[in-house]
């Protein structure tokens, strides 16, 4: 600031509170996750108002606490209260908080919150050195996470959606082969598996804490037409066997998507499809503010994951949460040798959706 250049007072009033409305944003957060991992939230559906002593009892847990943490979510309007001392879920914080089955739920998400902010013990030296850490550094919780907060899209619109937007349910319904890569937790691919049984899905991930809760959830739905693989040691084979190719919401965080683009483009059957998801990003930082009011957010989160995954090696890209634009996505395709590339229109709040096709 120049020498001669005086403070507002007026705006640093107003500068003050929108630094310190973050940090409210922050411990809001954490208190959130408080109410996902301790169950505060199903049981506020189960009996609808009630009181802290109540809600203390029913848990097990110290009504002096639960106390506080109620008065802390009433005040930041993320629960109701009344002059009676009771707290309620609204219809719609129950979509967003308590019921996994909705496609609004997402708090889910929220349970990686210590392993992302733990991040910030490591940070210093990533920005001295420029390089990140990989996902399985961030323990289970993060692939947990990950898991829960895309599974509800997954189970609500991959197939009534997204597969008639890519002209692919009459294949699926007769019998091909699907290949998920960076398949997570497994969940798109055993959705798919359930809804056509005649063909066959390929989970491919990097991530050993994710393979590990691939397996439990196949175990758990009962489908037997799914096999996963850990790509580090069992890459997808480039014969073109692949009728159909998901890529969802990890491409911006690899280390080296070309490359893995290059891959697909091996995998992929002549007439076959490639369905890419991936966050809704711009080309420049000035359209992202100025379309995406989480821009904020997701620049952070960045760091802390994402930008971090992806530089976790030395020849790493580095797209970051907002890296990879429609742009970058159908020039990377190209390249990789694919000839045709579509955005689809699917609304999503997040997600773009391309199908790519060789």
């Amino acid at each position: 600031m120049p020498a001669d250049e005086k403070v507002d007072p007026e705006k640093l009033k107003y500068y003050a509170k929108s630094v310190f409305d973050h940090m409210g944003g922050a411990v809001t957060a954490a208190m959130i996750y408080l109410g996902d991992h301790m169950g505060f939230y199903s049981q506020l559906r189960q009996t609808g108002p009630v009181s802290p002593e109540s809600l203390a009892s029913r848990l097990g847990l110290s009504e002096r606490w639960v106390r506080e943490w109620l008065y802390q979510q009433a005040a930041a309007k993320v629960i109701e209260h009344d002059n009676d001392g009771l707290f309620w879920l609204s219809p719609e914080a129950v979509a967003v908080l308590a019921d996994e089955e909705h496609p609004a739920f997402g708090a889910g998400t929220f349970c990686q919150l210590p392993a992302t902010m733990g991040a910030l013990e490591h940070l210093p030296e990533s920005f001295k050195t420029g390089l990140g850490t990989p996902y399985d550094a961030w323990g289970e919780d993060m692939a947990r996470g990950v898991e829960r907060g895309f599974a509800p899209w997954y189970r609500n619109f991959l197939v009534p959606v997204a597969i008639p937007a890519m002209q692919m349910k009459d294949r699926l319904m007769k019998g091909i082969k699907v290949a998920d890569v960076g398949c997570g937790g497994g969940v798109a691919i055993l959705e798919l598996a359930k809804a056509f049984p005649q063909s066959h899905f390929y989970g491919y991930e990097i991530s050993e804490r994710a393979l590990e809760r691939a397996e439990d959830n196949k175990k758990k739905s009962g489908v037997d037409n799914v096999e996963f693989h850990n790509a580090a040691r069992h890459p997808m084979p480039s014969d073109g066997r692949f009728d159909l190719i998901l890529t969802f919401d990890c491409l911006h965080d690899m280390t080296r998507p070309d490359l893995i683009m290059k891959q697909i483009r091996e995998g992929i059957s002549s007439d076959g499809a490639w369905l890419i998801a991936d966050i809704k990003a711009r080309a420049t930082f000035e359209e992202n503010v100025e379309k995406n009011p989480m821009a904020f957010m997701m620049y952070g989160i960045s760091i802390m994951h994402c930008m971090s995954s992806s530089l976790s090696e030395e020849d790493g890209m580095g797209l970051g949460t907002l890296g990879l634009h429609e742009g970058l996505a159908r020039e990377l395709a190209e390249n990789a040798g694919f000839k045709s590339f579509e955005t689809l229109k699917i609304n999503h709040p997040i997600n773009a959706f391309y199908a790519v096709r060789p």
